[in-house]
């Protein structure tokens, strides 16, 4: 298919720089190698290839707007992630994202110099404590966990649910709620301390590589030195978080790129009625509305990266063309994971279609990636309470608390 046109049916890939363009094809490249032929066996196994990690670290990839890279180069390298495994690229984002980027907006210079290279260079990993058993969409208001200082420490008591890379974590930021002010807390919470019990979620349908585990806080005692001093409140969740549902918007477009792509050789490979089935005009229609729907979805989430380059432009001084649009907000993030996933959801379902018997076994390929979009789909925020946050931006009428 080499004299094929791409996915990437508009070039939107020409935005990056020649630097960043290069970057990413070393990203392509080593997915190709290392994780395309082996994500599906790790899939059916259930099982986290720790033996990666090194080779990942080696891409030099850790928060890449950290490293001078742009939000577009950041987002293509997660839209390529998960074109190569979704699971792999919740476990970047997870750790990367999440732990490492609120250590480099929240942590202070004892916690930096501590933690912040090993994270990057994953020779430590880390998780994101936020999601509890009874508090989703509602966790800002209802957070159960609490935190009550003793004190130089604090002693933690709760559980957490659906913690990515939960099973096998060094650290994780937690979050709690301080039982005197009733304010929400962050720490740094070692996953080996006395009273931190961790058990994988087993039976899982989507992001089988991925390790989710329930956790139990029982009289957890953490130092101060390992609270995050630079958050006060759920609004920095809040920032965090916006960042991350934007990442979500690159995945469906991955999502949607490898839909495609094991569809369209599908579609060429296959033989009925003594011709491929990609020469019938219904599978072409279905082909190409997948493909439309990745294009749209990721040009939403290309301007939406462009809106991150130039809010941080404006935030550091350096003025950019006309840049007059106040930046992605929660907004525009909870708009983009929003549409992208329905998106996905529609891309998924055509492509397992035209795979027929064969799209319901992980052997082919578009099992997996169909059963993964379900994951991504309602994660970062539902498609629902995302859709009434844009609502009450375009009302100003809240339809939830």
């Amino acid at each position: 298919m080499d004299d094929l046109p791409s996915a990437d049916f508009l070039g939107f890939e020409s935005l990056l720089t020649k630097p960043e363009r290069d970057k990413l094809q070393d990203v392509r490249d080593f997915l190709a190698k290392e994780v395309a032929p082996q994500a599906v066996e790790w899939w059916n196994r259930a099982e986290f290839p720790h033996e990666i990690l090194p080779k990942l670290a080696a891409l030099q990839l850790s928060t890449p707007v950290h490293q001078g890279y742009s939000h577009l180069f950041g987002g293509m390298v997660i839209a390529e992630m998960t074109r190569a495994d979704t699971s792999l690229a919740t476990f970047f984002m997870v750790h990367h994202d999440l732990f490492v980027e609120a250590l480099h907006a929240f942590g202070s210079e004892d916690q930096k110099t501590r933690l912040l290279q090993d994270a990057m260079d994953l020779r430590i990993t880390g998780a994101f404590a936020l999601t509890e058993p009874q508090h989703g969409s509602d966790v800002a208001g209802g957070m159960a966990t609490t935190a009550t200082r003793v004190g130089n420490e604090w002693v933690i008591n709760g559980a957490k649910r659906w913690i990515g890379n939960g099973t096998f974590c060094d650290y994780m930021l937690l979050w709690a709620r301080d039982a005197q002010t009733q304010g929400i807390r962050g720490f740094i919470l070692d996953a080996t301390l006395p009273g931190v019990t961790r058990t994988r979620i087993d039976n899982k349908t989507a992001l089988r590589t991925v390790q989710n585990a329930d956790i139990t806080l029982d009289a957890v005692r953490v130092s101060e030195a390992d609270r995050f001093a630079g958050i006060s409140s759920f609004s920095d969740t809040r920032e965090l978080l916006r960042g991350s549902r934007i990442l979500v918007g690159w995945q469906a477009v991955g999502q949607q790129l490898a839909a495609f792509d094991i569809a369209r050789q599908y579609a060429l490979e296959r033989h009925q009625f003594g011709r491929p089935i990609g020469s019938f005009q219904l599978v072409q229609d279905q082909l190409v509305t997948m493909l439309g729907n990745a294009t749209a979805s990721l040009a939403m989430m290309v301007r939406v990266a462009q809106m991150q380059d130039e809010q941080q432009s404006r935030v550091s001084g350096v003025e950019k063309a006309q840049a007059e649009h106040p930046g992605a907000g929660m907004p525009q993030a909870a708009l983009a994971k929003a549409y992208t996933t329905a998106r996905m959801r529609e891309t998924v379902a055509l492509g397992r279609n035209i795979l027929g018997g064969n799209g319901i076994v992980t052997d082919y390929g578009m099992a997996k990636v169909f059963a993964d979009a379900e994951a991504v789909y309602t994660y970062e925020g539902s498609y629902e309470i995302n859709s009434l946050i844009v609502g009450r931006a375009i009302t100003g009428i809240s339809a939830f608390a």
